[in-house]
């Protein structure tokens, strides 16, 4: 095999494995639970309320996206898995959806933040 067959074997290789650690990263959430509630939802007036009376701005909307990407990634308090990783995941879409202006957004986000559903199957009291 001459030199350049083993240079681009060993660039393949290693954009493999740097591709796999890129994965491995995306994996590890960047928030915890309570940081994501503490963050957005925390106080009277706070970027969740914002945005459900539609007066959210684009770093409010941007701010949801980030933090709700750590939701599906962790395991809840207490409850279901599977369905703490469906709700999170319908919560981050919607915030995804709202950033990105589709239509029926605020309204998918309206019902996907829903935090007495969630919190009366997944917050320990």
């Amino acid at each position: 095999m001459n030199s350049s067959r083993i240079a681009a074997c060993l660039l393949g290789a290693g954009l493999a494995l740097g591709n796999f650690s890129v994965a491995q990263a995306d994996d590890v959430p960047k928030y915890t639970i309570q940081e994501v509630m503490q963050a957005l939802h925390k106080g009277e007036t706070n970027v969740g309320k914002s945005v459900l009376k539609g007066e959210g701005t684009g770093a409010d909307l941007k701010k949801l996206v980030e933090h709700y990407t750590s939701l599906p990634l962790q395991d809840p308090p207490q409850g279901d898995k599977t369905e703490w990783k469906e709700r999170t995941t319908k919560l981050l879409t919607a915030a995804k959806n709202l950033e990105a202006g589709k239509a029926g957004a605020a309204e998918e986000f309206k019902n996907a933040v829903n935090c007495k559903a969630c919190h009366s199957k997944h917050k320990p009291d």
